[in-house]
C-alpha cells in the first residue's frame, strides 16, 4: 500500500545508534517490531496486571492482552490513514514494556519507595528496557531500535519539556527533538491505547460485576450503544461483547474522521510537518472527547476505586513498596548478579538496581519474592 506523504518514510529513517547491516526482506520498522515481540520484557507482560491481579481470573486483561488489543486498533487506524503500519504496531506493542508488577498500583508503590532517588516512571522504564536492559546482542545493550521508534516511545503523549532521566540522557546523546510532537504513527498508537483502555475496562468491570449494565445507561454515547446491543439479545455475555465491539467501532471511526479533518487543514507534506505542527493531528471529535471524559470519571469512581479493587491495589502497593524499600536498605539480599550491580545500600546505584529488579518482576514473582523476604516459614 502506498503511504501518505506525511507518513514516516522508510528510506528517510535516521537509523540506529549502533550500525547494523540492513535487511533485504524487512523494513527497519518490521525489524523493530520483531525485536520487541521476541524480547523478554514483552513475554513478561503476560503475567503483569492491567487492573485485576492475574490470579483473580483467566479472562481479565493483562498487560500483554492489552498491548495486543492496542496493536490491532493502531494498525487498523494506521492503514486507514496510510501511515507506516509496522512502526505504528511496534510502538503499540512496546508502550508498556516498563510497567512493574500490579500495574499502576505497583508503580505507586515503587515510586514511593524510591522517591528520594527520583521515584519511578513507567514510560522512562519502557525506554530503559529497549535501550539498556534487554541484553540480546554481543556488541551492545538494548534492542538498538530505530530513531523513529525511540522518538515515538519517548513522545507518544506529546512534547517533553521535563523528560525523565533515561530519556533525557538519550536525548542529550542522540537528539530526540523532545520539544516537538511525535510522528502521526506514534500519535495513533497513543490513541489506540486510549480506545483499548476505555473499552476493555468497561468490559472487565461488567464481567467482574463491579457495576451493572443499568449503571451505564446514562453515559453519553455508551448508553445509546448499550441499548442497541440489548435490542439484539438478552444474553448478558453477548450484550457485553456487542457493546465492546460497538464502542471500539464508534471510537475508531470518530478518530478517523477527526484526524482526517485535522490532516486536511494542516496539509502536511512530510513527517516533519507533523512533528512541527502546533497541535496533535490525531484526535477525537469534541463530542467523543466529552463522552470519554464522562466515561473515565465513571470508571474511576465505580471501578478503579471500588472497594474490591481498592483492597487489591492496597496490597499491590504494599508489596512493591516493601520490596523496593527493603532491598534498597539491604542490597545484600539481592541475588548475586544484582547485588554486584547495586553496590552500597541507599545510594543512587542501589536505587537504580532495585528499580530494575522490582520493575522487571511479574505479579506472581513479586508475590513469591515478597514471601521469601518477609515470611520466615518460606524458604529463601
Amino acid at each position: 500500500m502506498e503511504k501518505a506523504p506525511f507518513a514516516v518514510q522508510t528510506d528517510e529513517s535516521r537509523g540506529r545508534f549502533h550500525l547494523q547491516a540492513k535487511s533485504d526482506d524487512r523494513s527497519p520498522y518490521q525489524r523493530d517490531r520483531d525485536r520487541v515481540v521476541h524480547c523478554s520484557a514483552f513475554r513478561k507482560l503476560q503475567y503483569k496486571t492491567q487492573v485485576f491481579v492475574t490470579r483473580e481470573g483467566d479472562f481479565y486483561r493483562t498487560r500483554l492482552t492489552h498491548s495486543l488489543e492496542v496493536a490491532q486498533i493502531a494498525r487498523s487506524l494506521a492503514r486507514a490513514l496510510k501511515l507506516d503500519e509496522d512502526l505504528t504496531e511496534c510502538l503499540a506493542l512496546a508502550h508498556d514494556l516498563g510497567h512493574p508488577p500490579f500495574g499502576h498500583a505497583g508503580e505507586r508503590g515503587l515510586n514511593e519507595a524510591l522517591r528520594e532517588f527520583g521515584g519511578f516512571d513507567h514510560n522512562d522504564q519502557s525506554f530503559r528496557v529497549v535501550t539498556q536492559l534487554e541484553q540480546r546482542y554481543a556488541a551492545f545493550d538494548g534492542l538498538n531500535l530505530t530513531w523513529e521508534t525511540l522518538e515515538g516511545l519517548a513522545k507518544h503523549n506529546g512534547p517533553l519539556r521535563n523528560p525523565p532521566p533515561t530519556i533525557a540522557a538519550f536525548d542529550e546523546a542522540r537528539g530526540l527533538d523532545l520539544l516537538s510532537y511525535a510522528s502521526a504513527e506514534a500519535q495513533v498508537a497513543a490513541f489506540a491505547d486510549d480506545i483499548a483502555y476505555n473499552t476493555h475496562d468497561l468490559d472487565d468491570g461488567l464481567r467482574a460485576r463491579l457495576f451493572e449494565p443499568e449503571d451505564i445507561l446514562h453515559l453519553p454515547v455508551i448508553g445509546e450503544l448499550l441499548r442497541a446491543a440489548q435490542s439484539l439479545t438478552t444474553a448478558q455475555n453477548r450484550v457485553r461483547h456487542e457493546l465492546s465491539r460497538a464502542v471500539i467501532n464508534t471510537l475508531v471511526h470518530d478518530a478517523l474522521r477527526e484526524s482526517t479533518r485535522r490532516l486536511a487543514a494542516l496539509a502536511p507534506g512530510c513527517a516533519d510537518d507533523i512533528r512541527a505542527a502546533p497541535a496533535p493531528v490525531i484526535g477525537f471529535s469534541a463530542e467523543i472527547t466529552a463522552a470519554n471524559r464522562v466515561l473515565k470519571k465513571f470508571l474511576l469512581e465505580r471501578m478503579y476505586r471500588h472497594w474490591r479493587v481498592n483492597r487489591q491495589t492496597h496490597k499491590a502497593e504494599h508489596v512493591t513498596k516493601t520490596l523496593a524499600s527493603l532491598l534498597l536498605r539491604r542490597p545484600d539480599l539481592l541475588p548475586d548478579d544484582w547485588r554486584e550491580r547495586a553496590g552500597q545500600a541507599e545510594t543512587p546505584q542501589a536505587a537504580a538496581t532495585v528499580r530494575d529488579y522490582v520493575a522487571g518482576m511479574t505479579d506472581r514473582y513479586a508475590l513469591d519474592e515478597f514471601s521469601r523476604l518477609t515470611d520466615p516459614s518460606v524458604p529463601a
